[in-house]
This record gives structure tokens, sequence and C-alpha cells, in this order.
């Protein structure tokens, strides 16, 4: 294995580059690249590292900083485990497979970003993002994907995912349960339980959201209970 150290700032303005079986120890590499390939590498300090890259491949790829992957674009991510906050802000056409991320408002500002197979743990996921995709995802993170425009979730399990989806357009089927969901602002979500229900009526329409479970919330915002909000309940068959 190669290793590379003592650098900083090392591969900027490179196109058509591809990078095996090393070790990088340096932040804030891989900025404004074009059609990189990384396969095989550990980044121990990966700090502010590919930013405004386009045409990123990523496979079996080790990463430790926070802000990666800013403002990049058509990037195809294979078994990636990254350990850093705010990661993948304001990227654009993202597939993320296979991978662990552990990450603080990670997918913020995001535009057509889809996830597959992978686990998310990080308060505030993909807020202000438009076109999130997660299918068969386990997800960890207070407050999540909310402020979400068009958010799909596919067979996905919230684990301690308190106040989720508050302001998205949302269709998520969740498996199992939801500790609780706030003011989502339109769309269905499906789950065996939700733990508390709060739709505010001075702040959203309950009737543009349906809630799908197979047993009633156990707690609904008292002061919310009024004919909209039960249109948007409909317990499954």
């Amino acid at each position: 294995m190669k290793k590379t150290t003592m650098g900083r700032a090392g591969v900027w303005y490179t196109n058509h580059m591809e990078v095996s079986s090393s070790a990088i120890e340096a932040p804030k590499n891989f900025r404004r690249c074009k059609d990189l390939s990384l396969t095989q590498v550990t980044m121990p300090n990966a700090a502010e590292t590919l930013w405004h890259c386009d045409g990123v491949k990523m496979n079996q790829v080790m990463a430790k900083g926070d802000y990666f992957a800013m403002d990049s674009q058509n990037m195809v991510i294979h078994d990636l485990t990254l350990y850093g906050n705010y990661s993948f802000d304001g990227v654009k056409n993202v597939e993320v497979h296979n991978s662990k991320l552990l990450s603080k408002d990670a997918f913020w500002n995001s535009e057509n970003v889809t996830v597959y197979d992978s686990y998310i743990s990080g308060e505030y996921l993909g807020w202000n993002a438009k076109n999130l995709t997660l299918i068969n995802c386990t997800i960890e993170s207070l407050q999540g994907m909310c402020y979400i425009e068009n958010l799909v979730m596919k067979n996905c399990r919230l684990l301690n995912t308190t106040l989720a989806f508050e302001y998205s357009t949302v269709d998520a089927q969740i498996t199992g349960k939801i500790d609780s969901v706030l003011n989502p602002t339109a769309g269905t979500i499906t789950a065996e339980q939700i733990g508390e229900l709060i739709l505010e009526k001075d702040k959203i329409d309950p009737s543009k959201t349906q809630i799908i479970c197979k047993e009633e919330p156990e707690k609904i915002t008292e002061h919310v209970i009024n004919e909209s909000t039960e249109k948007a309940l409909k317990r499954a068959v």
C-alpha cells in the first residue's frame, strides 16, 4: 500500500485521475477535479476533501473528516465508510450503495441523491434537500429528513429518530416504529407505529398528509385533534 504524508491541498484542478490501494493523510485534497476514481483508499484526515468535483467514483473508501464532498456532482459510491459531519452539502446527482455514514447534517441542500442499503447516523439528515431517496436503509437522526422537497423512503428503519419530516413532502414506507413525526407538509407516511404525532394546524394542513399505521399513534398532541387531523389518520387493515 502506498502512503502519502505531510501533504495538504495536494490534488486540485486535475482530470481523469485514478487512485487505488493507497492511504492519503492530507486534508483539502481532490478539489475541482473531473473524472476521478478512488478504489480501496483510506483517508484518515479527509477534512474538506472532494469539493466541487464532477464525475467521481468511489469503491471501498474510508474517510474521516468534516465537510466531505461539498458541492460535488455526478458521484457513484460503493462501500464508503465516513466519519465526519456536514458531509455531501450541496451535492447533485449522487448514488450511494452499501455504505456507513456517521455524519451530522449530511446531504444538506442536495439534489437528486439516492442511497441504497446503507446506515446513516447523525442529527438533521437531509435538510433543505430536493429529491432525496433512501432505499433499504437504517437511519438514526434527531429531527431528521426535514424541509425536504420530495423525500422518498422505501423499506427503511428509523432508530432513535424524533421530530421527523417537518415541512417535508414525503412518501415514506417505514419498517417498525417512528418515535415521533412533526408537521409534514404533504404526502404519505406508512409505519407499524408512531410514538407521537404532532400536526399543528396553524402551521400545516393536516389533511394533505395521510398517516397509515398498524397501530394508532401512542400520542397525538391534544390541541391539534380536529376534523383535518382525523382525515389525515388511516389505520392499516
